[in-house]
């Protein structure tokens, strides 16, 4: 018997969607149920490593997936996201199918490439929901892009295929709600309104009850039932944030003991790299975007991953920031350049291939004596690690394309399932490693902030983001009609 399902989508991207089905997800599994996210297409630099069925490498999927099954306190699969785009230029991407790279497409060819991806969509579907009770599904957004309806998979096209009922959401907090809640129910066709079961508000800021002529007149404009009003979940900043859109928001704000800087790449990638550090109380993170220079009175500069190491490198310099990246070495500043901002650092990056596009080679930063040679072989994996700096383990996976050489691999970083991984400079205050999510390791985080002179603050990472995501259960149990929306579920 197949588990049954219920769907968010929502009037729009960034309504909160992701952290919804999170929330949920945890709300379900407190209730005993066996509980599993799906999300047909995401669209995302920021991907986790899942574990792909009879395969003893794993594959990628969208961060927010990985997320949500930690919500449901089971094992990440590919199943969970069959397929991720992940955003190379301003035209394309990188196309991602049950784990593994199917190839490069412009976002032309990607509408005519969706018919055949739907195959692997229903196919993972059928896979998920394998001794589940309930399958949370998460759309991508909107379903009122009516424009791209007849090739659509991951809205109404897989929820009219699917046969799963759907749970608008719709955002209060950008304005203009009752609008993007009737004008999505003006603008469907009857097929996919009658899929539409009611709808929730997200991000409410204040007294909810001020919001009640607002669900008048939505009922009134669409016959659609409300589910809830959910209020502004404070707990949602201590979880991964999906997609760069949300990045002008996630710097810390306050004047903390040590200032880490992270250059606002176009390209950027994982950069829930930082969250860590964004818990930690002395720590204040700074998103620098393009067009600002990097700040003088920052202690660590962090490079981050990129989806487009060579690109990303140009638009670099482009922005002055190697000038500013110098200056601060000058002044006894550190620097961690993690994957792609690894790469970065070195003295020269090749692309023989053309794998990242037309720029075959570029001149690196140059803080650290290592090259990089692009190959088209991709390294996909979870890890189990040891910091040779500071001799303590470490957590976290890979996903890069290339080798990295030189003289200063030789002070390796860290020690990757019996390897060497990584570079730092001979003055110690430069490093580079293709560790993902090396600072959730609490131990080294607070030796390693010690290190810059700053106390750490203790912080159980994991144990955080267990208690956010119970919070938020618990707020949702509060402000929605579960049991309806549970209910819902066929």
């Amino acid at each position: 018997m197949a588990a049954k399902a219920i769907m968010l989508q929502g009037t729009g991207s960034d309504v909160g969607k992701t952290v919804l089905v999170a929330g949920l997800c945890r709300a379900a599994k407190k209730r005993g149920l066996k509980v599993r996210p799906f999300k047909p297409q995401n669209m995302s630099n920021n991907a986790a490593v899942a574990n792909i069925p009879g395969d003893k490498l794993g594959g990628e999927i969208g961060r927010a997936q990985w997320l949500q099954a930690i919500a449901c306190g089971v094992v990440p699969t590919v199943h969970m996201n069959p397929v991720l785009l992940k955003p190379q230029t301003d035209i394309g991407a990188q196309v991602v199918v049950q784990g593994k790279v199917f190839g490069e497409a412009r976002a032309r060819d990607y509408q005519a490439l969706k018919g055949r991806l739907m195959d692997a969509v229903l196919d993972s579907w059928g896979k998920v929901g394998e001794g589940a009770d309930l399958v949370i599904v998460e759309g991508a957004g909107s379903p009122a892009e009516i424009n791209l309806r007849s090739r659509d998979i991951a809205n109404m096209g897989f929820a009219t295929r699917a046969n799963v009922p759907v749970i608008l959401v719709g955002d209060i907090d950008r304005g203009g709600v009752i609008a993007s809640v009737a004008g999505t129910q003006l603008i469907l066709p009857e097929e996919d309104r009658r899929m539409i079961a009611g709808y929730l508000i997200n991000k409410f800021r204040g007294d909810v009850s001020l919001f009640d002529d607002g669900i008048k007149a939505i009922e009134n404009f669409t016959g659609w039932r409300c589910f809830g009003v959910v209020p502004w979940l404070k707990a949602a900043a201590l979880l991964p944030s999906e997609d760069s859109v949300v990045l002008e928001r996630l710097a810390s704000g306050e004047k903390r003991a040590l200032k880490v800087a992270v250059p606002m790449l176009s390209r950027i990638a994982n950069f829930d790299d930082l969250d860590p550090l964004k818990a930690e109380p002395q720590v204040e993170v700074v998103f620098v975007p393009p067009g600002q220079h990097l700040p003088e009175d920052a202690g660590l500069v962090i490079i981050p991953g990129s989806k487009s190491t060579i690109g990303d490198l140009l638009k670099f310099r482009e922005n002055g920031w190697d000038r500013d990246l110098a200056a601060h070495r000058k002044r006894g500043g550190h620097v961690v350049g993690i994957c792609g901002g690894f790469q970065m650092l070195g003295r020269v990056v090749r692309d023989p291939d053309g794998i990242e596009g037309r720029v075959t080679e570029t001149e690196g930063l140059g803080l650290l004596d290592v090259e990089t040679v692009m190959e088209p072989e991709k390294t996909v994996r979870n890890v189990s690690a040891r910091s040779l700096q500071f001799d303590l383990p470490l957590e976290g996976y890979e996903i890069h394309l290339g080798r990295t050489t030189g003289p200063d691999t030789l002070r390796p970083s860290a020690v990757i399932d019996g390897a060497d991984d990584g570079a730092i400079s001979a003055d110690g205050k430069v490093s580079g490693t293709y560790l993902h999510g090396l600072f959730s390791a609490d131990a080294f985080r607070a030796k390693f902030l010690d290190n810059l002179g700053v106390n750490g603050g203790g912080i159980d990472y994991r144990a955080e983001v267990e208690r956010a995501l119970d919070e938020i259960a618990a707020e949702l149990e509060t402000h929605l009609d579960c049991d309806a929306i549970f209910g819902l579920a066929r």
